[in-house]
């Protein structure tokens, strides 16, 4: 391929809109249709001055809402000193299909910050967040009803506990203002489980595909998770909890992890846990070890394996390196981590791949589940919990009375225990993603244009957003 070929390679919006036509081509979406759930609603452009060590900064920021069919409309906030507004409107759009995909009741909606957050002091970061949550909630774009944010790249629970509490400030009669964002802490109304989420959802994704033979055999592989070969790119709170979790509970083992300092390479397999408080401690995966390191880290992309997991930014695998990819199965936990170009030529090579609309859901499955709990004003579990409890202890006792034998005392902690908030929350996420995969598969199985599961993704998307605009009438 040319390098001119190369260079003309569509933006990230571009790719998104590429691949939501390609969907609606296939299921022949009518043109007036296509138009109102591809437009993005409202974009807000923010400029704000900080006064920084003596010295006013201007900051710019941007909040897009894709879609409203559906209120609140929902998506993290990232801060990067790369972000633009293209990139805040793509991810916006992918969280509206992302939320049908998964059954979730929200519009899409996403937002950025221009600005490195290493180069500023926790309180410089607090003046600013506020400040930015003013410029948000002031113009319309943040609130429990209509417009709510949670972290992303950059972003985490001290940055939502700010914005949560700014909010409340203005807006102090407003009995639902800690719902206004997601991923709080826990003790600031934030669920537990809620960090995790989205690796989770990495996790029981992976696990629904393997659950089913003909598509892991399709992939050129066979058996469980266990065993398999995985090399992941980036070790942030994504990277690193599906990492932990696929090698920790399944017995998969991690053979290389891309970092922007390199890769570790380790073909017996890397301990996440002994990486993950190596780089907490020096900053660098470079001197671990237990593995080799590799330089040119965007190289390890290449390495022979059984599952790639891109949990890092967008674009990682393009139209220069799609070629030379020798994963069986591309598990997309960042967003938009391969272009369209570069999907069409891995789908022609037979590599499969499993979307980012999909894999990385979970973190909104769980803020759902979050901003519930916030809106209802009560934990999950809290009424049932005990009276499962008894339960449990009612039923051991009759399997004591009519065996004539007694129970395991293991057994009857494991069959008395009521299920707690955790216990509940993984249980709804893992609910949901299987119950995805399994629409995403039918959607491919029965629709004779649809041969890969990123647009069967999207089509089922897309059916049912549609479905809500012409029943409501939204244009």
């Amino acid at each position: 391929m040319s390098e001119s070929q190369i260079d003309k390679e569509p933006t990230f919006r571009e790719s998104v809109d590429l691949m939501v036509d390609r969907a609606m081509a296939a299921i022949g979406i009518d043109e007036g249709t296509a138009k109102a759930i591809k437009s993005c609603n409202a974009i807000l452009k923010v400029q704000f001055p900080v006064k920084i060590r003596g010295k006013t900064e201007i900051f710019t920021g941007w909040r897009a809402v894709h879609s409203t069919h559906r209120l609140p409309a929902k998506g993290g906030i990232r801060y990067a000193p790369y972000a633009n507004q293209d990139e805040v409107e793509a991810l916006a759009a992918l969280m509206t299909y992302k939320c049908a995909i998964v059954d979730v009741p929200f519009g899409g909606s996403k937002g950025a910050l221009q600005i490195d957050p290493s180069q500023y002091e926790r309180d410089e970061m607090e003046m600013i967040t506020r400040r930015f949550t003013l410029e948000l909630t002031r113009k319309g774009f943040l609130s429990p009803a209509t417009n709510v944010p949670a972290p992303d790249v950059g972003t985490g629970q001290r940055e939502m506990a700010w914005m949560a509490d700014t909010y409340k400030h203005l807006h102090p009669d407003d009995i639902n203002y800690v719902a206004c964002v997601t991923g709080k802490p826990v003790h600031h109304g934030g669920i537990q489980g809620r960090v995790e989420a989205t690796g989770r959802g990495v996790q029981y994704a992976l696990q629904e595909f393997f659950r089913h033979p003909d598509d892991v055999q399709a992939a050129n592989m066979n058996g469980s998770l266990e065993g398999k070969r995985i090399v992941i790119q980036g070790l942030g709170n994504v990277g690193y909890h599906a990492a932990k979790f696929l090698s920790e509970e399944d017995g998969a083992i991690i053979i290389a992890v891309i970092e922007r300092d390199g890769a570790l390479l380790n073909n017996k397999g890397i301990d996440i846990e002994d990486l993950y408080q190596h780089m907490v401690q020096h900053r660098t995966i470079k001197n671990f070890p237990g593995a080799k390191l590799q330089e040119d880290g965007h190289k390890a992309l290449e390495l022979e394996c059984d599952i790639l997991i891109p949990a890092a930014l967008e674009s990682q695998i393009t139209l220069r390196n799609a070629e030379r990819i020798k994963a069986k199965l591309i598990a997309e936990a960042a967003n938009g981590p391969v272009t369209y170009g570069a999907d069409d030529i891995l789908n022609k090579r037979g590599i499969v791949i499993m979307p980012d609309a999909y894999v990385n859901a979970g973190g909104v499955t769980v803020s759902y589940f979050e901003w519930i709990r916030n809106i209802s004003h009560i934990r999950l579990g809290r009424m049932q919990r005990r009276h499962d409890e008894l339960r449990g202890i009612q039923m051991t006792a009759m399997l004591e009375e009519v065996t004539g034998t007694k129970v395991p005392e293991h057994l009857r902690a494991s069959i008395s225990r009521g299920a707690n908030e955790l216990d509940l929350v993984r249980s709804g996420l893992d609910d949901t993603m299987r119950l995805a995969y399994q629409e995403i598969r039918n959607t491919l199985r029965e629709e004779e244009k649809v041969y890969d599961l990123r647009t069967a993704a999207y089509v089922t998307s897309i059916r049912k957003i549609a479905r809500s605009y012409l029943d409501i009438g939204v244009y």
